[in-house]
């Protein structure tokens, strides 16, 4: 049996999927594989902080966002992130508290738009580093 696979999404996969009106969008579809459990979501109150401030910036509807805070609540596993294990690799203080979401949650991959991460080469302590096509590739040759 092959371990579950456990991801950190960055602010901008969640925001993508509240504006995308596709119903067939890349970050729409790994949210709903998340809720299916065919993945762990890490997460940590910043980046469950960020999230919300960032929707509510976009005028996503407030009904939406508290419902995608309390499915986080419920589904999401949530990694406590020690301020001293907060490295500064990445310009943006936001991503480095993702790395170390990443990496305090034993993660296998952070999927991101973020340019910031090109800088980790795809790859930090052995999380994969992707965007939201190549992560669902990977949960559907899961499904095979």
């Amino acid at each position: 049996m092959t371990k579950p696979i456990r991801a950190v999404l960055d602010t901008n996969v969640f925001i993508s999927a509240a504006l995308s009106k596709s119903a067939t969008s890349p970050t729409r579809e790994t949210l709903e594989r998340w809720k299916r459990g065919e993945f762990i979501l890490l997460i940590c109150t910043p980046l469950a902080e960020e999230i919300a401030e960032k929707l509510k910036d976009r005028n996503i509807d407030e009904d939406k966002t508290v419902d995608l805070i309390e499915t986080l609540v419920t589904l999401a596993d949530w990694v406590e992130v020690p301020p001293d294990k907060i490295e500064s690799l990445l310009s943006d203080p936001d991503d480095n508290v993702i790395v170390a979401c990443a990496v305090e949650g034993k993660a296998n991959y952070l999927v991101t738009y973020d340019p910031h991460f090109d800088s980790l080469n795809g790859e930090y302590q052995g999380i994969k580093i992707l965007k939201a096509i190549p992560f669902l590739e990977i949960l559907r040759k899961d499904e095979n």
